[in-house]
């Protein structure tokens, strides 16, 4: 799995769409086909590609930014084989409620990052393969 790096490359994998949404995350898929012929250059091969976006907005504090992403990353790494091959970006939409995640990297709060990201990979995964 190669991580994307480039402003240009985030920006070509959110115009591709998005596949799927939870209560907190989006996921944004470029397919590596025929019509995506001229993105091919910002990318090295065609690969799994991942990014992660926590904004500031959503998520106040480094640690939980860094905690979401961690998340992100892990989980995408294993569920890697049944990706398709395209560049992905997982987007953090809303902010976890503070009241009910006190800690800014708690257990709790990455148990609950970490279930939300399954259902949102496995809402995108093509029919009749469920990761």
């Amino acid at each position: 799995m190669q991580r994307l790096q480039t402003r240009a490359q985030f920006q070509a994998t959110m115009a591709g769409g998005t596949v799927a949404r939870t209560a907190h995350f989006a996921l944004h898929r470029l397919a590596f086909d025929a019509d995506s012929a001229a993105h091919l250059s910002l990318f090295e091969q065609p690969d799994v590609w991942l990014g992660a976006m926590a904004p500031k907005r959503w998520a106040r504090r480094a640690v939980t930014r860094n905690a979401i992403k961690r998340q992100i990353y892990t989980v995408a790494t294993a569920l890697e084989p049944q990706l398709l091959v395209a560049s992905y970006v997982v987007r953090l939409r809303t902010t976890f409620d503070r009241k009910h995640f006190v800690s800014a990297s708690s257990e709790a709060l990455k148990a609950a990052v970490r279930t939300e990201l399954l259902q949102l990979f496995a809402r995108a995964a093509p029919q009749g393969t469920q990761p």
